[in-house]
């Protein structure tokens, strides 16, 4: 290293080796809020610290700060970020140590790249790097006196991944600091706020407490799920869900399966539709091949001959992206308005004899699980099941069975949906009248993408039929 960086480097470990929040003030032009302060204050003193909140508290800025000071005030450090997805990391985490980085008076002595940040004339031994959380030896083989961990969304990070982050930091000086939205009640993360808290200096940041964050969007949140509901700790107060036991599908299961990533399998498009005529509710379509949606289509105030053609177009697109498909059946919600859908559907099928399988579904109707009360509550079961399936696949290092797409509309209807035990000993789920009671809306989307997966057999290997 050139003696000008080396001499900095000397200048700022000196100084702010244990002061994070002035080496933030003075070097980035970064002014932490006081649970910041608090944060950067407990990693300098200490070597492990776990912080829950809720959203846009300042979170990944607070992240940012604490790695480019690491980076800066400890001599040959390696720091590791990482988070369960890639888009988490790079577009986010990544992006935003980059801008930090940019306007500070650092910039001359570390470089930023795609994948590394390195200390001018060093860059083997003086470095941050981004790994992906996909798997534990991602995390592994990294040795040094002075080394950080950070793992953003920690969450939805693996417990394998996670156990070989701890088995690495054997050393006095090596930190790690865990940040998220507390999604999930169970694993490293969570045992971290609870079980485990002596060892750890801990955090919950809310957003109510937040200066950074809209109290609109609180107030929002408040009137849309209630206060007392799982979205509502969650992504408001940072808290871990209750997993309430009224909740039919767990929110922790749900926000899990958006970071499952699957691929088509198969031949067969299946499509789920749920109808609406006019008013507030949507006409939902959904399109997947084995554990993943392709494409998707939500419309208002449509006829049923318009929902008819946003059927048939969704199929030709998928068929032109996917030329492996070589079976098509599309399930609709047959109540109501739905009939007419499926009759005119039914109708172009025979006209242009394209080989569509088309089955009407009836939510009212038996159910062929004697567990469940009728047709609807059966196949909300299956979904139930393969999310869970996730879950578990998740602890044991298995890929996941059903990929949600990230849309908070359908993550909410999913969970927010309550059941109860009739008195033949059957699960019934929360009519849509009574959800529109509790001023939530119809779950249309929920219905469609349940639709689009209800023929999914949950049985061993849970092969996508």
């Amino acid at each position: 290293m050139s003696s000008k960086p080396f001499n900095v480097a000397v200048d700022l470990i000196d100084l702010y080796w244990d002061d994070p929040p002035a080496f933030a003030e003075d070097m980035l032009d970064f002014h932490p809020d006081p649970w910041q302060r608090a944060v950067m204050m407990d990693l300098a003193q200490n070597s492990h610290v776990s912080v829950r909140s809720g959203q846009g508290v300042g979170k990944t800025g607070l992240e940012a700060a604490i790695t480019l000071w690491y980076l800066s005030c400890r001599p040959y450090p390696k720091v590791v970020c990482t988070a369960p997805t890639k888009q988490q990391l790079h577009d986010v985490l990544w992006a935003e140590i980059a801008k930090w980085l940019n306007t500070s008076k650092m910039n001359n002595f570390l470089k930023w790249t795609a994948t590394k940040i390195y200390m001018v004339g060093q860059k083997e031994r003086w470095f941050a790097t981004a790994r992906t959380a996909t798997r534990p030896e991602n995390m592994q083989g990294f040795h040094e006196d002075y080394m950080l961990f950070l793992v953003d969304e920690a969450s939805g990070v693996a417990d394998p991944i996670l156990e070989a982050i701890l088995g690495t930091l054997s050393g006095l000086e090596n930190k790690l600091l865990m940040c998220g939205n507390p999604t999930r009640t169970s694993g490293i993360f969570y045992d971290s706020h609870n079980r485990d808290r002596a060892d750890y200096k801990t955090h919950k940041v809310s957003c109510l407490d937040s200066p950074r964050t809209s109290k609109e969007n609180i107030a929002k949140l408040k009137r849309k799920y209630g206060e007392g509901s799982d979205v509502y700790r969650v992504r408001v107060e940072g808290e871990f869900p209750r997993g309430e036991s009224d909740s039919f599908i767990a929110l922790e299961s749900a926000e899990h399966a958006k970071s499952v990533r699957c691929q088509p399998s198969g031949t067969k498009l299946y499509v789920g539709v749920d109808v609406a005529r006019f008013g507030d509710d949507e006409t939902c379509i959904y399109g997947r091949i084995g554990g993943k949606v392709l494409k998707f289509h939500h419309h208002h105030k449509q006829d049923t001959m318009v929902t008819t053609g946003w059927v048939i177009r969704l199929i030709n697109e998928l068929r032109a992206e996917h030329p492996v498909i070589s079976e098509v059946e599309i399930r609709i919600d047959d109540s109501g308005v739905g009939g007419a859908v499926t009759d005119r559907l039914n109708e172009i099928n025979s006209e242009k004899q394209l080989g569509y399988t088309i089955i009407p579904v009836n939510n009212g109707s038996s159910s062929d699980d004697e567990s469940y009360a009728n047709k609807g509550a059966e196949t909300w079961g299956t979904v139930k099941d393969l999310l869970e399936q996730n879950m578990t696949n998740f602890v044991l290092g298995l890929p996941g069975v059903l990929e949600v797409p990230d849309d908070e509309k359908l993550i909410a209807q999913l969970t927010t949906r309550k059941w109860r035990m009739n008195s033949s000993g059957k699960i019934l789920l929360e009519r849509k009248e009574e959800m529109k009671k509790r001023g939530l809306p119809s779950p249309d989307r929920a219905d469609a993408f349940v639709l689009a997966f209800a023929d999914i057999q949950v049985k061993s290997g849970f092969a996508f039929g």
